[in-house]
């Protein structure tokens, strides 16, 4: 990883993932479909085999990693590929807006573009949302938006190689870089850009952004996997958001894999990635479509749970 070179991204795929990429196309039979959802541009995906009937009604949203600046297709196929071949589910990845050409709220209008056009085909209990690194933390910062828009919840969620608290906080600077590289991370250069320049215009503090920040949004989060590693440099905040949301009553898993580092799954054939790939399949599967499901009071606003026989 201190090589500059494989660094690069090759339309979208740093030059390092392309052997994973390539590994996993040999690995999980997959279609790739090119297409448009709620305006918005996506790749889905489905198994060859079909998807299974306990799936038929089940849609996963993948937001993918890259540090809201690039790894579009490349992050994407790595965090949709294994999960749709082995769930046997269809996987929506969104190409959303990144910096620097764009600014926050952007990415989070996208994901909300798309969930909507799901919502026409798809309960909410049976929409799964997940992402790795910043598509971790888009996911967290979607779900604070729904509700600010008053979108339904989706039936489950995870929070990968991230937390729900943004870029901001955490205690990150003698922990592991990205895939591994233990070093102390370096001081910005004067009049260089920022890292996650998409967010140079928000305030930390803002709930949108960092929604650990609000327990009134963190409480009506759905069930929530987080997935980390004790090498990764988001552990820190990721074991805080697990922390808050148990404290406020929701259903939350924390999976931290010793020795691990961010983004450990992009390889399958590690075999702590079959176990975290293993992990999320299950979740999603104990979680969405659950026959006990809240409704939301058009008059209050407040959630009722339901019997979904009822």
């Amino acid at each position: 990883m201190q090589d500059p070179e494989i660094l690069k991204q090759d339309a979208g795929v740093p030059r390092f993932m392309k052997p994973y990429i390539a590994r996993d196309h040999e690995l999980f039979a997959v279609d790739r479909k090119d297409q448009k959802i709620g305006g918005v541009h996506v790749y889905v995906y489905t198994p060859k085999a079909g998807v299974s009937a306990r799936n038929k009604d089940r849609v996963l949203i993948n937001l993918h990693g890259g540090g809201f600046s690039g790894c579009w297709p490349g992050c994407a196929e790595l965090e949709s590929i294994p999960v749709s071949a082995l769930g046997q589910i269809e996987v929506v990845s969104v190409d959303y807006r990144e910096g620097p050409d764009n600014k926050f709220p952007a990415a989070s209008e996208d994901v909300a573009s798309v969930y909507q056009e799901l919502l026409k085909v798809h309960k909410p209990q049976n929409i799964g949302i997940y992402g790795c690194s910043a598509g971790g933390m888009q996911t967290a910062m979607s779900v604070a938006w729904f509700q600010k828009h008053s979108l339904p919840r989706p039936g489950a969620i995870g929070i990968f190689c991230a937390s729900a608290g943004g870029v901001f906080g955490g205690d990150a600077l003698y922990t592991a870089m990205p895939l591994g590289e233990a070093r102390l991370a370096p001081p910005i250069s004067p009049g260089a850009r920022p890292p996650l320049s998409y967010f140079s215009e928000t305030d930390p503090k803002d709930p949108l952004v960092s929604p650990v920040n609000s327990p009134e949004i963190l409480a009506k989060f759905p069930p929530t996997l987080i997935i980390t590693g004790t090498r990764g440099f988001e552990m820190s905040s990721a074991l805080y958001t697990h922390e808050q949301l148990v404290k406020l009553g929701v259903e939350a898993e924390l999976h931290v894999w010793e020795g691990l580092f961010h983004g450990f799954f992009y390889n399958s054939d590690v075999p702590e990635s079959k176990d975290a790939l293993n992990v999320i399949i299950k979740f999603f599967d104990r979680h969405l479509g659950s026959s006990l499901g809240f409704t939301t009071c058009v008059g209050c606003g407040c959630q009722w749970r339901f019997d979904g026989s009822a």
